[in-house]
């Protein structure tokens, strides 16, 4: 563990390639999340859910389209009307009914916003929701092969740009459309000519869209990629602050950031430098088409050929007919992105769950605590196999212990029972049913732990205390944590029981820690216990404290110990000897002395390295 935590410093990040950034190349995304319309096709899933809603929305973008194209029509019947010497006493209602027209507008524009803000944040929050909650339904081995901040990028990051898109871009997205199919249909049904010279420049908007979006589109993906892994990087990096200052890496540490944070810069720039032509593309053909129109309308107005009503009302439309596709490529980058964000995020909800238990299996109302391992063989990879046909049987009450060098197989072997993973071969049973028929929730609800390096939640003690067992009463609290020996320092403590732990724990020492870890074991009253040298690195006063708190917890429970210092294990009722993967040796601690085998080495060398 921690040659793998060291060995990113020893390591530089591999070089960046700028050329690769700028063709859009880099890591493609897994199959199934590059699909952009399924993509899209997935996030509308989330939208349709609420479709009342979106029902009053879309009314409100018709009508407020519906009213951006009847402005400039009513203009240009007036100026018409004007020229001809018709207007008259209408000019005043006119004046009225555009003011109208305007101010419905506002009104529609105002409602359509408000309400599809709340169907972004309800949908976002249904996205966020779902993928937390995915998390948790996930397999050990999905933790293990990424960074923790890389994931929490996807939490985060990845779901906001999603978030932000949905405030700012959908309904610009839906109003654009209702506005360039509107617009197009009044201008032919006006001038099927000028309509046809405007839209002269839209072959060229669409190769210039082509071109860029085929660039930009995996920028933005390397972007996030790169984002996420800088996050893991810095979660990293912050969570072994102690072991880089020990090894003074600091500076190492931040040639790394500085790799990484390059990444970042070099495919942003090149996402936004790229992607940011488009508006200066829409505003050069939008000038280039106004002046066609203007041009060549005025020769046909001279002619007699439309009127200048008409020229108008096709300047403004024409105007209003790029002005979407504008404001479409000014939403270019963030649609980008958040699609991006959005293949992140179904990349981990596409993610296969654990094993799903047996349609028979059990739940246990009690169980005895009794194990047997029977010929069980184990390994993360296929064909390589961590454990090799181990048997053995631990009777209910009894004290197992574990030892052996590291990389023996000790803590695979407890990954087993808790049903992290399940056995490539042989049966594990307990109370004398095959594991596998029997609920994980429910096998692991009959089980707990007290590791080397205990957890703490951000909370008070009486919290994390009774996160063993979640509807105990104050009073079983404190008298978990009398047994545990935990009680004196808690209310020596300022607020006591109501104390305020900070994440992970700290403000108290690490003995402390364990402490209230061994109350959170008793307080959840497991049938089978686990402890992982739950001693280690503690003072000598601390530790007598500790070994008769676990003294109390292992009474009348089946208990595992993986050891590391063999004189904490002597009182075990059965020691087991892993080596390589197979178990060499099994009995009492006097039983495997006599026999002069590989225990016999471990504990005398231990004794003289002691005695030095």
């Amino acid at each position: 563990m921690f040659k793998a935590f060291i060995e990113p410093f020893r390591q530089p990040p591999p070089p960046i390639d700028p050329e690769t950034l700028r063709s859009g190349g880099g890591r493609k995304p897994k199959a199934r999340a590059k699909n952009w319309s399924g993509t899209l096709g997935r996030i509308w899933t989330y939208l349709a859910r609420r479709k009342v809603k979106l029902s009053m929305v879309l009314l409100m973008v018709f009508a407020s389209s519906a009213l951006a194209l009847l402005g400039p029509y009513m203009v240009g019947v007036a100026v018409d009307d004007f020229i001809a010497g018709e207007a008259g006493s209408s000019w005043t209602r006119f004046l009225i009914a555009l003011t109208a027209v305007y101010v419905l507008f506002s009104l529609t524009s105002w409602l359509q916003n408000i309400w599809m803000i709340e169907i972004a944040q309800e949908t976002v929050y249904r996205m966020r929701y779902d993928l937390f909650s995915h998390l948790h339904k996930l397999p050990i081995p999905f933790f293990g092969k990424r960074q923790q901040g890389e994931i929490m990028s996807r939490v985060t990051n990845d779901i906001e740009n999603v978030s932000g898109t949905l405030n700012s871009s959908a309904i610009q997205i839906f109003s654009s459309v209702l506005t360039l199919l509107g617009t197009f249909g009044v201008m032919l049904w006006l001038s099927p000519l000028l309509t046809l010279l405007t839209f002269i420049v839209v072959p060229l908007m669409a190769i210039g869209m082509r071109w860029i979006t085929r660039r930009t589109g995996p920028l933005f993906k390397e972007r996030q990629r790169n984002l996420g892994e800088l996050n893991g990087y810095i979660e990293e990096t912050l969570s072994g602050q102690r072991i880089i200052k020990a090894f003074s890496q600091e500076e190492r540490v931040i040639r790394g950031f500085e790799e990484r944070n390059t990444r970042i810069r070099i495919s942003g720039f090149w996402a936004q430098t790229i992607s940011g032509f488009i508006p200066k593309l829409m505003n050069g053909l939008n000038n280039l088409s106004f002046a066609i129109v203007a041009g060549i309308g005025g020769i046909l107005a001279i002619q007699g050929s439309v009127t200048v009503g008409v020229i108008i009302i096709f300047v403004e439309y024409a105007r209003q007919f790029t002005r979407p596709l504008n404001d479409l490529a000014n939403q270019w980058n963030t649609l980008l992105s958040a699609i991006a964000g959005a293949e992140r995020v179904f990349e981990v909800l596409d993610e296969d769950e654990e094993a799903k238990d047996e349609g028979a299996a059990v739940s246990l109302d009690k169980v005895e605590g009794s194990v047997r391992f029977d010929k069980v063989s184990f390994g993360y990879d296929e064909g390589r196999n961590i454990l090799h046909e181990i048997s053995f049987e631990a009777k209910p009450g009894e004290m197992i212990a574990l030892v052996g060098p590291t990389g023996a197989g000790k803590t695979t072997l407890i990954q087993l029972l808790s049903r992290f993973y399940d056995p490539t071969g042989g049966t594990l049973t307990v109370d004398g049913r095959d594991m596998t028929t029997i609920r994980r929730e429910n096998l692991r609800s009959h089980m707990a732990f007290v590791l080397q390096d205990s957890f703490l939640f951000q909370g008070t003690i009486r919290e994390n205390i009774r996160f063993g067992r979640l509807d105990a009463t104050d009073e079983e609290v404190e008298a978990a944590s009398r047994l545990a020996n935990a009680h004196s320092f808690i209310v020596r403590m300022k607020d006591g029981y109501d104390k305020v732990l900070q994440a992970d724990g700290s403000g108290i020492s690490q003995g402390q820690k364990q402490l209230l870890a061994i109350a959170r074991a008793i307080l959840a009253d497991p049938s089978i216990l686990v402890l992982d040298e739950a001693t280690s690195s503690i003072d000598t006063v601390t530790e007598i404290k500790i070994q008769e708190g676990l003294q109390r917890l292992m009474q009348g429970r089946t208990s595992f110990v993986i050891a590391h210092r063999l004189n904490t294990i002597r009182q075990a009722d059965r020691i087991l000897v892993l080596k390589d993967g197979h178990l060499l040796e099994q009995g009492s601690h006097d039983a495997l002395l006599e026999q002069g085998g590989f225990y016999s080495e471990l504990y005398y060398s231990q004794l003289r390295k002691k005695a030095q």
